[in-house]
């Protein structure tokens, strides 16, 4: 009956606008530094079972497929693309890519994974005490705390995370800290809350920490970010293929309403 393509399709709708937010979201960071873009997952609903396969179908025959109605679609999850972003030169002491796998370790709010998130963000500044934050609106402390002396000169990231400086009356750079990394098994399984910070959940499984260039971590490039991974010719056509599709599918509501109209014209005479 028409009705079912009413719904049908207005599912499809639903899903469909889902997904313009989610493009929209890629399109609206595709400045933000170590963005990772997000994909909006589709799967088809229940079906209505009118006819099994194999059931006889007259005479000696039997039926060789079956008869079942869709009854629309849904979106079942947004899946996050960790490949890496291009890599942007800026000449900053503290500003950090990191080449290969791996995530910082940064300080959030004690309600969200006991305090500790993880982020591909490198654009790193110091606090009034000297720390080490990422450069985002909640000024996260990098963890393990990494504090640089006020009356530190020639600050140096080495690619394994070791951080040297050189002090008043030392002729030779002494070591100031070691930056660790973080990697999961499975990233796209990270919550994602905001300010460019993820947590782990049961899906991702629990971090693994490491140093820069061992164990799988990636290493560190000083003075340069990780830019968005969000292609924009990508995203204008998923843009443009979400529009088409939601026309039709609206189309498709238009049909099924005038369709039902000529059935109640002919149930009235």
């Amino acid at each position: 009956m028409s009705y079912i393509a009413l719904n049908t399709a207005a599912s499809g709708l639903s899903a469909l606008s889902t997904s313009l937010d989610i493009t929209a979201n890629n399109l609206a960071n595709a400045n933000t530094t170590g963005f990772k873009t997000s994909r909006a997952n589709f799967e088809d609903l229940f079906y209505q079972e009118l006819a099994q396969p194999g059931i006889p179908g007259g005479d000696t025959f039997q039926r060789p497929t079956g008869l079942y109605v869709g009854l629309g679609t849904q979106i079942s999850g947004t899946q996050l693309n960790f490949e890496q972003g291009p890599a942007e030169t800026t000449q900053q002491e503290f500003d950090l890519m990191i080449e290969g796998d791996g995530m910082f370790q940064v300080a959030i709010s004690p309600d969200l994974n006991g305090g500790i998130g993880y982020t591909r963000a490198g654009n790193f500044t110091l606090n009034a005490d000297g720390q080490l934050v990422l450069g985002n609106s909640a000024g996260s402390i990098m963890l393990p705390e990494i504090q640089i002396p006020e009356d530190a000169s020639f600050v140096s990231i080495a690619q394994n995370g070791v951080v040297t400086g050189t002090l008043p009356g030392q002729s030779q750079p002494v070591e100031l800290g070691q930056i660790m990394l973080a990697r999961f098994i499975n990233p796209a399984g990270l919550e994602t809350v905001g300010n460019n910070v993820y947590i782990p959940t049961g899906m991702s499984g629990e971090p693994t920490e490491g140093e820069p260039t061992l164990e799988g971590m990636g290493g560190l490039r000083q003075g340069f970010l990780e830019a968005s991974n969000v292609d924009p010719v990508t995203e204008l056509v998923t843009l443009i293929k979400t529009q088409r599709i939601f026309e039709m599918n609206s189309q498709v509501i238009q049909a099924a309403n005038e369709t039902l109209k000529n059935i109640s014209n002919i149930r009235a005479f």
